[in-house]
């Protein structure tokens, strides 16, 4: 179920994979997609899986994944908002992001009590929602902000046309990079890190690439077969 699982003081937060789940050939098995098929049954029960082991009876906020780089502050109860990143300073409201090949990114202050979550992919590392996320945290009051780096598609994987990466590194120069086979290339990840150190944010990397291991989801590697895993982060109530 998770690809990785920690906790930071009061706040607990995971990466998950794609096992333990109820997912058919080609998801199986903890597909957290939208939809499976066309249908939502399935996938809807994997987050229910998720939740009932991660935060049993936390209310969960996830977004409309548009990748840009609009943070939204996490509003329970509320409709789905779109953006690519998340904030919140309440306890027990889990933080959702999905991801197959971008990188989901999670942050806490837990001093301050304020959580983020974002994801990261091409275009939203080039117009810089992770920069956008941790300013948001700090308009709720984050000083000390530590971020985790999740699974997503390498440096190595990553081939593009010489013009995108031209693009992207133009905005983000750690994104430059080349394939095994000696291609252009973007290490989104890379990138990521750059744009958390430059804002004074303490990294912890516990990413894999997700096209090369066959416990994550790839769009690069399975294309419309491909499954989503998830970033979730939470704080708990002190006791």
């Amino acid at each position: 179920m998770y690809h990785h699982r920690s906790t930071l003081g009061p706040v607990e937060l995971a990466f998950t994979d794609r096992h333990g789940g109820v997912s058919g050939v080609p998801f199986d098995s903890l597909n957290l997609a939208f939809f499976e098929h066309g249908e939502r049954a399935v996938p809807q029960r994997n987050l229910e899986i998720l939740l009932d082991d991660f935060a049993p009876g936390c209310p969960v906020v996830d977004l409309s994944q548009v990748h840009g780089r609009h943070v939204a502050v996490a509003a329970p109860g509320e409709p789905r908002p779109q953006g690519d990143g998340l904030v919140t300073d309440r306890p027990d409201v889990v933080l959702l992001v999905r991801a197959a090949d971008c990188v989901p990114v999670l942050f806490a202050d837990p001093a301050a009590g304020v959580l983020g979550a974002a994801h990261a992919g091409r275009a939203g590392v080039a117009a810089g929602v992770v920069p956008a996320t941790v300013q948001a945290m700090r308009d709720l009051g984050a000083a000390d902000v530590t971020a985790w780096i999740g699974p997503h598609v390498c440096g190595a994987c990553y081939e593009v046309p010489v013009e995108l990466q031209d693009e992207v590194a133009d905005a983000v120069p750690a994104t430059r990079a080349t394939t095994s086979w000696g291609s252009p290339s973007l290490d989104l990840g890379a990138g990521v890190r750059a744009q958390l150190e430059a804002d004074g944010v303490r990294v912890l990397d516990v990413s894999a690439c997700t096209r090369e291991s066959p416990d994550l989801y790839s769009y690069r590697r399975d294309g419309a077969g491909s499954g989503r895993l998830a970033g979730l982060i939470r704080r708990a109530v002190a006791s």
